[in-house]
């Protein structure tokens, strides 16, 4: 019996709020869970961000929802890995619902890096997902294509950041990395988000976009643009794509100065799945 097997069997009362680390394969994940009989929402964060950034939306959205965050490894107060992988986000996506027995469809809502996971753990998992919401993510660009961003840009960028890693830490916006570890999380995201067309094609649950439209930290100016926009193709595509809002605020600024955009996206998600089921 593996670890998730044995998470799901654990004896949890059904409905309890809940603070507590949850053991995952070499590393133990903070985990935070409301406790309620409303549809599970499960927050899932951007690359280096911990679970307090999802608070005002939380507030927004208010009772009647089970809210349950985490912060992955080595973010916020979970604890480091020898594994930071995109795929090891999947399986402690995985550890969590098991832990928090968690049988219900689930509404994913994911920021940056975050979407990606929802993305692709959705589109595995389409019986035990009742939608999804993206912040500014999970769009099918390849960042490498164009030349102007490459491998050896985010690593110098990484490098150039090095000093002020510990100082973002504090805030939620830095893992305990060291900056090339950061670096190697962003380049490997952006190796999957280009083959992420394919994958969007296959989406058969709500799955709504909230689009931010300033620059993104540290990427060259405009390239943003050209990134949310290989999103438009693949709504007229596929009906379970759709644009929930597009907000003024940037990449980094989103959750904090638009959480009400984000909220009612989970409402209208939550609607979509109520009506689909009957």
């Amino acid at each position: 019996m593996n670890l998730t097997e044995r998470l799901a069997q654990a004896e949890i009362p059904a409905n309890p709020s809940w603070l507590g680390m949850v053991p995952v394969e070499d590393t133990e994940l903070a985990v935070t869970d409301t406790g309620g009989s409303g549809i599970p929402v499960v927050y899932l964060n951007g690359s280096y961000a911990s679970q307090r950034h999802w608070r005002p939306i939380i507030a927004d959205l208010g009772s009647g929802w089970r809210h349950i965050t985490y912060d992955e490894r080595a973010r916020g107060k979970s604890k480091a890995s020898s594994d930071y992988s995109f795929e090891a986000t999947i399986r402690d996506l995985d550890a969590v619902l098991a832990a928090r027995r968690v049988n219900r469809p689930v509404l994913l809502v994911g920021w940056s890096y975050g979407a990606a996971i929802a993305l692709h753990w959705g589109t595995r998992n389409p019986e035990r997902i009742a939608g999804a919401v993206s912040v500014d993510g999970a769009y099918p660009y390849d960042a490498f294509a164009g030349g102007d961003i490459t491998p050896d840009y985010i690593r110098k960028l990484f490098r150039k950041l090095g000093p002020l890693l510990p100082i973002a830490r504090l805030f939620g916006n830095a893992a305990r990395m060291s900056a090339a570890q950061h670096a190697e999380i962003n380049i490997e995201i952006n190796q999957i988000l280009a083959r992420g067309e394919p994958i969007l094609e296959r989406v058969s649950f709500p799955f709504l976009f909230v689009v931010a439209k300033g620059d993104h930290l540290g990427a060259p100016k405009g390239s943003v643009d050209r990134v949310r926009a290989s999103l438009t193709p693949l709504l007229a595509r596929n009906a379970h794509l759709q644009v929930s809002a597009r907000v003024d605020s940037n990449h980094e600024t989103v959750m904090r100065k638009d959480y009400r955009a984000i909220a009612e996206a989970v409402r209208k998600t939550a609607a979509t799945h109520s009506q689909r089921v009957g």
